[in-house]
């Protein structure tokens, strides 16, 4: 099993491995340039060394038998040792390269003097091997002059490297120390303020594991730091769709075992009494046939709302049209209008509206059988769907009683009848809730409106406004 990624590891190692990184760059860097530094300093020795050598020399001798002398000993070197960790050779040449004295097996100097340099002398450093050693050489061309005779000596002096080295070591290892120590500020200063950054983290993690199972209230962000506002705010929200959900569940399994308590307790009722015997078999029969009807519809409308609520949850919805749908509806309606012999009117336009076509469907087959079930036989059913300023507004107009008073003030809550309007008929109260619920879910309107003539009600006009699908205008119906 992966384990998770740790915040304050990765907080380290993103800190730290650069450092580290440049610390070994810097360290490489560092011992060249103390190496360099070294032999700068040590160079200037090397050629007071040679000078020192050159001012032992003189010119014996006159034109062709002219020869370099010298009356230098190598204890004189011992002077320019800086320490018994170091040691010096030298080579004296004479005019025509031999020997004058030092060093027979010295190598002999195989470089040019270069044409500018720091000193004001004909000097040359190389490094090069001898005895199987590491040496730094110097090459210096001395002017050797007499009363009448002059020449030029060539001086070579060589020097081992472990003192260079050693101050190289010791300017390297100071500083290590000192960049050591920097990284260990730099390691606990991270862990501090990766402790105190992520103390609101750990916080609210607490703060979760201490709650109750039930409790889905909004996480303080008061105090918060900046960078947990934005994961505040997508967790509220959440946990207010939770909420929402959490409570739309606990009003469905309430409302429906209230609601279905009383058909249930008919239907038994009924059950009893036709065994019983009470009354004749087909009106027992009848009887316990509109029970269960009623039932089927009321639970029927009741997952219809749940559903409503999971489609508001769900995927986003695509464009459908609006006018396919309610056309499709009214057909399936139209036994019902034929039955109640309406005056029908139906006319639309293309209505491309983002929506699910349950949602569309289920819209109009509620209003349009509520407003055929409530206009009285014979009466006008005008039904239109027209576009305009990016809205689709279907308006559906009955003759019937209108709404009451006391009906308005509860309009499209649950469960909510008028059985003023219709005496004869009874319906689970639901269909307006359900339209309400799937228009909110659409971002739309519905309204219902009294229409009145001369200071009576003479019908009902329902209006349902939804915004049409950006990018697809509506086009005039053929």
């Amino acid at each position: 099993m992966k384990h998770p990624a740790s915040l304050r590891r990765t907080l380290l190692l993103g800190i730290l491995l650069p450092v580290f990184g440049f610390i070994v760059v810097n360290t490489v860097v560092l011992y060249r340039q103390a190496l360099a530094a070294a032999d700068a300093a040590y160079d200037r020795t090397l050629l007071a060394t040679a000078k020192s050598l050159g001012e032992q020399l003189t010119i014996a001798g006159k034109g062709d038998e002219r020869r370099i002398q010298s009356t230098l000993v190598y204890s004189a070197l011992e002077a320019f040792e800086a320490d018994n960790r170091s040691r010096l050779f030298y080579r004296v040449s004479g005019l025509r390269g031999e020997l004058v004295s030092g060093f027979a097996d010295l190598p002999p100097w195989r470089t040019d003097i270069p044409q500018k340099n720091l000193y004001a002398a004909l000097v040359n450093f190389y490094d090069d091997v001898y005895r199987g050693e590491p040496v730094r050489m110097a090459v210096l061309l001395q002017p050797v002059a007499s009363v009448s005779e002059q020449g030029m000596a060539t001086i070579q002096v060589a020097e081992t490297l472990e003192l260079r080295q050693t101050l190289a070591r010791q300017i390297l290892t100071d500083t290590l120390w000192r960049q050591a120590v920097l990284v260990l500020v730099i390691a606990l200063v991270v862990v501090f303020v990766v402790q105190m950054a992520t103390r609101p983290v750990r916080e609210l993690s607490r703060a979760l594991a201490q709650r109750r199972e039930n409790d889905l209230s909004p996480l303080p962000v008061e105090g918060a730091p900046r960078e947990l506002l934005p994961l505040l705010d997508a967790t509220n929200q959440h946990m207010q769709r939770l909420a929402h959900l959490l409570q739309h569940q606990k009003r469905f399994v309430r409302d429906t075992s209230h609601q279905l308590r009383t058909p249930l307790a008919v239907l038994k009722t009924q059950l009893q009494s036709a065994r019983r015997g009470d009354v004749p078999p087909a009106q027992a029969l009848e009887e316990i046939a509109h029970t269960v009807e009623r039932a089927t519809e009321l639970a029927n409308q009741m997952l219809a709302l749940a559903k409503v609520e999971q489609l508001r949850q769900g995927d986003p919805p695509t464009a459908q049209d609006w006018a396919e749908v309610l056309r499709a509806v009214a057909l399936d309606l139209s036994a019902l209008i034929a039955e109640r012999s309406l005056d029908f009117s139906l006319d639309t336009h293309p209505a491309p509206v983002r929506a699910h076509e349950w949602a569309l469907r289920e819209l109009c087959r509620n209003l349009l059988h509520n407003a055929v079930k409530h206009a009285p036989p014979g009466s006008r059913l005008q039904v239109d769907l027209l576009c305009a300023h990016g809205m689709a507004t279907l308006c559906i107009r009955d003759e019937g009683q209108g709404i009451s008073p006391a009906l308005r003030e509860r309009l499209f809550q649950p469960f909510a009848t008028d059985h003023q309007r219709s005496p004869d008929q009874s319906g689970s109260g639901l269909g307006l809730a359900i339209c309400r619920e799937i228009v909110h879910s659409l971002q739309g309107h519905i309204a219902l409106d009294n229409r009145v003539q001369h200071g009576q009600v003479v019908g009902l006009t329902a209006t349902v406004r939804l915004p049409l699908e950006a990018g697809q205008p509506p086009q005039p119906h053929a």
